[in-house]
This record gives structure tokens, sequence and C-alpha cells, in this order.
């Protein structure tokens, strides 16, 4: 077994498995880390944040200008030192901890894209399948007799049998064309074939 474990990249879903994680301990501790920068950077986006900042700098401002003078921490004849370091060491802590947090955001859009891909990629398939299938249905639709054609027909039938009806009145046989194929497949002797 390697000493050196490699924890699986965002393309495997991680175990939920308690408190523990089955990509080894210092993944887990990565993924802490990672959360806790998310959330400080989140936190350090917000408009309270920065209200909070301006308030706490104004007061820190006031206090050492005009409060007691044996109560004052920051000297504003030496421009206020400790606010100034204290002000820089904010901002030097910040830009990293909101590249981190930008790093990992950037991870999950990039998986987030690929998933859309692939729906997209879905969608499309199941659309040309559909576009197929309407194709075929108005294939098979026009196979179909339309209106006019079974109008004529059943008028061609309306007026084949007023015929034989007006031929059955006089006494005569019914017309050749009145038989059906059966009937005259059977005199003929043949199989049951169908003339048109």
């Amino acid at each position: 077994m390697s000493p050196f474990r490699r924890g699986n990249g965002l393309d495997a879903p991680r175990a939920a498995t308690g408190r523990g994680s089955a990509r080894g301990d210092g993944a887990g501790k990565s993924e802490r880390f990672g959360r806790w920068t998310e959330s400080i950077a989140r936190g350090m986006g917000t408009p309270w944040f920065l209200f909070a900042l301006t308030i706490v700098c104004v007061a820190w401002l006031i206090w050492n200008t005009y409060g007691p003078e044996p109560f004052r921490f920051d000297s504003a004849a030496l421009g206020f030192t400790a606010l100034t370091l204290i002000l820089s060491l904010q901002a030097s802590y910040a830009a990293p901890l909101l590249l981190l947090a930008q790093n990992r955001q950037d991870d999950r859009d990039r998986v987030q894209i690929e998933q859309d891909r692939q729906r997209a990629e879905r969608n499309l398939a199941d659309t040309e399948f559909l576009a197929r299938e309407v194709v075929a249905l108005r294939l098979a639709m026009k196979e179909l007799p339309d209106r006019d054609f079974v109008r004529a027909e059943l008028r061609a039938l309306l007026a084949e049998l007023a015929d034989d009806e007006a031929a059955g009145d006089g006494g005569h046989e019914p017309s050749a064309r009145a038989q059906t194929p059966r009937d005259s497949s059977a005199r003929d002797g043949a199989p049951g074939r169908r003339h048109d």
C-alpha cells in the first residue's frame, strides 16, 4: 500500500459515514477547512460586516482621539498604529480566504456545468426521438384513407345497393357486381382470392 493516499476528485461521491470520511481523515479536515473559509468569505462579503467594521473603526478613532488620556490604547500622534496593523492583518487574511472560497466555487461550477451538459444532451436526444416519432405518425396518417375517399367509397356502395334493390324488385338475379369475391371464387373453383 502506498504511504500517500490520493483523495477522490469531485467526480466521485463522498461516502457519508458518520463524522469520518471514506476519503481519509486528511480529506475530511480539508473539507471542513474549506467550508470554514467559505463561511468566513461569505460573512466578509455581507453589508453587515462592512457596517460593523465601519462602526468599530469610527469608535476606535473617536475613543483614541477624544477619550480619557489614561484609557487610550492607540496613539493618534503615531497615526493609529494598532488600528493600521489590525486592518492590514484583516486584509492580508481576507484575500487568500476569498480566493480559497472562489476556487471551491469554481470546482462546484465545473461539476454543475458538466451535469448541465449531460442533461442538455439527454434533452436533445429525447427531442430528436420525439421528432422522429412525429414524422412516423405523419407518414402513417398519410396512408390512412381520408374523409373524401371514404365518402366516395360509401357513395359507390350505396349506388350498388340501390342498383341491386332495383334489380331485385324486378325479379331478376342480383348482378354479378354484387356478388362477394368469396362467392365468385367458390364458383370458379379457385381458393378465396380477392378481386379488386
